[in-house]
């Protein structure tokens, strides 16, 4: 179901944001893009902190800015939390006030606590915002946002400003929020890694063009995408914890169509898991192998090659299953095998991780 319309046209001297999109009505949708391709422009026309030229924005069947109907919410009128890459807190107020200030301006009514809980800060309510880590201000900013019962959440690069540590602090609150809210979410990122491990849809953009809109395992195991300056090309996989080898450190995975094996994180049996598999890591045969060190190896069919950057470069999106992987092999390799779609082959999976 989509809950939410964007459609956007803004010039900027030679810059021109085209968008057009049609987006879920829960989960995260991650814009993902290089420096410069218009993700905040687009979240803020979003907001309404900028006017485009020709927009519609629909959140849940309401108009917050049409154009040609000549309909333009301001930004106090449209019921959405917006969180920033820095925490943007109240330094002369509590934990307690920041969030009463948020409540305050959206005359909100719903108890704090299940918000409290779901985010973790129970215990910060009565320190200043110079007493908490970076981690934990941007958990404040994003219950303070959620405090005025939003219709939308917009978050802005929120992880950009911290160190590797802290971000791996936030993240599984971010995933909480992502199973647990039932509005959209638009999440701003240049991390190939957030995307992966967050987003449920995912719009990329470039140079203010929309070069995908879709479901994230699909989308990321396009061939026909431009490929974002420092991100491998690679795929994600919904599995399940299944089994456990503690002789060699190693737990087993399942998704629709295998098992893989991977290093023991110490997740329980049943645990839900994503697995990212990068396509450097996937080499190619036409035979199952035999006595190989490779232990993770899958049936699957190829459904297209495309060219991968260099000239000596192919990329081939492998269908197991209902799932889609992305092999990154030679030209020649691909020629010498004859790869063609529905060629059924076996994709040797030399490396896979779960995302976190």
């Amino acid at each position: 179901m989509s809950a939410l319309e964007v459609r956007l046209r803004l010039a900027r001297g030679d810059f021109m944001l085209d968008a057009d999109l049609a987006l879920p009505a829960t989960g995260i949708t991650a814009i993902f893009g290089p420096s410069g391709s218009g993700k905040t422009t687009l979240l803020r026309c979003v907001a309404g902190l900028e006017q485009a030229a020709e927009a519609r924005i629909v959140v849940d069947g309401e108009a917050w800015e049409d154009s040609a109907q000549g309909l333009r919410l301001p930004t106090h009128r449209r019921p959405l939390g917006y969180v920033f890459q820095e925490a943007s807190l109240f330094d002369h107020l509590d934990v307690a006030g920041n969030l009463a200030f948020g409540r305050k301006r959206a005359h909100a009514s719903e108890p704090l606590e299940p918000l409290l809980r779901l985010l973790g800060i129970e215990g910060l309510l009565h320190r200043r915002p110079h007493e908490l880590s970076g981690g934990e201000r941007q958990r404040v900013a994003i219950a303070r946002a959620l405090a005025t019962q939003p219709r939308l959440l917009l978050l802005d690069e929120p992880l950009a400003s911290l160190d590797l540590a802290r971000r791996r602090e936030i993240l599984p609150w971010l995933e909480r929020l992502r199973d647990e809210l039932r509005i959209p979410m638009l999440y701003v990122t240049h991390s190939g890694d957030e995307v992966a491990r967050l987003a449920d849809h995912l719009v990329l953009l470039e140079a203010g063009q929309v070069r995908a809109s879709g479901p994230l395992a699909q989308t990321l195991a396009r061939v026909d995408l431009p490929a974002v300056p420092g991100e491998e090309p690679g795929a994600v996989l919904e599995a399940t914890v299944v089994e456990r080898d503690t002789h060699w450190s190693l737990m087993q995975v399942r998704f629709d169509a295998g098992l893989l094996w991977l290093p023991d994180n110490g997740l329980p049996l049943g645990h839900a898991v994503r697995v990212r598999v990068l396509a450097r890591d996937i080499s190619i045969a036409l035979a199952p192998p035999e006595q190989s060190s490779i232990q993770n190896v899958l049936p699957c069919t190829v459904r297209a090659v495309a060219a991968a950057g260099h000239p000596s470069q192919a990329l081939v999106q492998l269908a197991c299953g209902e799932s889609l992987l992305l092999a990154r092999i030679t030209a020649r390799a691909a020629d010498i095998l004859q790869l063609a779609p529905g060629r059924a082959v076996w994709a040797q999976v030399k490396s896979a991780a779960l995302v976190t």
